[in-house]
C-alpha cells in the first residue's frame, strides 16, 4: 500500500487553451473543466494576463504562449476562432500536436467536443 500522497503524482497531459480575448471572462471556468476532466490546462490569458497590460512588447508574450504549446501535449480550441489562435493552431499543426475543438454553448458547466468546421472564424 503505497503513501495517501501517491495519487497526487499521476503525471496528467497538459493542454494549451486557445480562444478568444471575447471569452476571456471563462478563464476560471475552463480551467477548472479541465482539471475534473483529468488534464492540466495552460492557460496564457491566465499566466500573462492580457498581454501583460501591454506593459512589454506582445511578441514577448506571443514568444511565451507559443512556448506553452511546445510543451503541451494537445491544444484544445474553445469557442469561435480569432486570428491568433488560427496563429496557436497551425504552430500545433506543424509540432504534431493532437488539437481538439470545442464549442462554449453548455458553459459553465462543461465543454462540448465539436468539428472544426463547426466553429466560426472571428472578424
Amino acid at each position: 500500500m503505497g503513501h495517501p500522497s501517491d495519487k497526487l503524482r499521476k503525471k496528467l497531459k497538459m493542454v494549451f487553451l486557445a480562444y478568444s480575448k471575447k471569452n476571456f471572462y471563462w478563464s476560471q471556468h475552463l480551467q477548472k473543466i479541465t482539471l475534473k476532466m483529468g488534464y492540466v490546462p495552460l492557460n496564457p490569458f491566465m499566466i500573462f494576463d492580457y498581454f501583460l497590460l501591454d506593459s512589454l512588447s506582445r511578441d514577448k508574450v506571443r514568444l511565451g504562449n507559443n512556448n506553452l504549446i511546445m510543451i503541451a501535449d494537445e491544444l484544445w480550441v474553445i469557442g469561435d476562432i480569432p486570428d491568433g489562435v488560427v496563429a496557436e493552431i497551425r504552430l500545433a499543426e506543424e509540432l504534431g500536436k493532437k488539437i481538439r475543438y470545442f464549442s462554449i454553448e453548455n458553459l459553465p458547466k462543461k465543454l462540448k467536443e465539436v468539428r472544426k468546421s463547426d466553429l466560426k472564424i472571428e472578424k
